[in-house]
């Protein structure tokens, strides 16, 4: 547990020690009394909590936030819904890399049963957002949006990119069959955001991932007539969670968030 994080109101109350928090602090970590573990607050501040008092049943705390808990990036992931299984270690690891939003979506040749897994369900699918921040030390999760179709997926972030007053918007379709240029190349003439403006305000790349067997020729081209660029990662064929993990960490390196 790389942060301990609270909701606004919890962090001014004791933590219980039958909380899977206050469990890892005394089992896992060891604290004792006077101890101090780093904290924050969901979707706000991060900073340092001391231990101020240990009994048979509680932890008592003083919180001191010290910084913003690393932003998330402008980078939105639209997904086409992977099996359960991989859509645990999914969640976690683009919550990990920092991304802002993930909109998981049906396809046409994706399983439609994913989409009925009681993962996908608020609680489930936001524990794993979760516990990729915490593995990050963030406090920012990554919101998360459910659609039953592409043609609707890309009709909602269309609809809110107008409100987003973005100047510059990358739009990448991910695709291992006859892509016509890689990430990087799509990329190339987009400024490194982290040395134009640190927070990438006004710069939002969407990326576009499949399920597990692909796009059919009907997605690909309604992405294309969105302004999707339908580019690749190299010949081999990768899993949707590994894509997804591998595509993220491409665009954030290009845009200079990795640096």
């Amino acid at each position: 547990m790389n942060i301990c994080l609270f909701t606004q109101e919890e962090i001014n109350k004791p933590l219980s020690l039958s909380d899977e928090r206050g469990n890892h602090l005394i089992k896992i970590l060891h604290k004792k009394e006077g101890d101090s573990f780093t904290a924050g607050i969901i979707g706000d501040k991060a900073g340092t909590a001391t231990i101020t008092k240990i009994d048979d049943k509680e932890i008592s705390f003083s919180f001191k936030p010290e910084s913003s808990g690393k932003e998330l990036f402008p980078v939105k992931m639209i997904i086409g819904f992977p099996r359960p299984i991989q859509l645990k270690r999914l969640l976690r690891d683009v919550a990990a890399l920092g991304v802002s939003e993930v909109h998981l979506t049906g396809t046409e040749l994706g399983e439609k049963s994913y989409m009925q897994s009681t993962l996908v369900e608020k609680g489930n699918a936001y524990k794993m957002l979760l516990d990729g921040t915490v593995q990050a030390g963030s406090t920012h999760v990554p919101q998360l949006f459910l659609h039953k179709t592409l043609k609707e997926c890309l009709a909602y972030l269309e609809e809110n990119a107008s409100k987003e007053h973005a100047h510059h918007i990358l739009r990448l379709a991910l695709d291992n069959i006859n892509p016509k240029c890689s990430v990087s190349e799509a990329m190339k003439d987009l400024p490194c955001m982290s040395c134009v403006n640190p927070c990438g305000e006004g710069k939002t790349v969407f990326a576009a991932i499949g399920s597990e067997r692909g796009w059919t020729d009907k997605e690909r081209t309604l992405m294309e007539e969105s302004g999707y660029i339908r580019c690749g990662m190299g010949s081999r064929i990768m899993r949707t969670e590994t894509a997804a993990t591998v595509a993220g960490s491409i665009i954030l390196n290009t845009l200079g968030f990795l640096n």
